[in-house]
């Protein structure tokens, strides 16, 4: 299981997401993709794991609701790091 670090901006990110408009369905929908990739497991079709090109060509995003994204690292074998969360507009994809 790996350990979850989450950068300032994540933070930040998160915050304004839990204050907006789908607060009651963003947790609901971020838990288990969080969940399945500390532990590992490979995400399913539906989530489009591709590698982003440009400035966040060492990084990964996950589609968690067609325009909700959520970019992380996995930077070593025991961490993953939590960078932003929000639309493809608010993250320049």
């Amino acid at each position: 299981m790996r350990t979850m670090e989450c950068t300032g901006q994540f933070r930040r990110d998160y915050r304004r997401e839990m204050k907006g408009r789908y607060r009651a369905t963003r947790v609901a929908d971020l838990s288990p993709v969080i969940d399945a990739l500390m532990v590992d497991q490979t995400l399913d079709a539906r989530y489009r794991d591709p590698t982003p090109v440009g400035n966040w060509r060492d990084h990964r995003d996950c589609h968690i609701k067609p325009d909700f994204v959520l970019l992380h690292r996995l930077p070593d074998a025991p961490s993953i790091r939590l960078v932003r969360l929000g639309s493809q507009a608010e993250l320049g994809l």
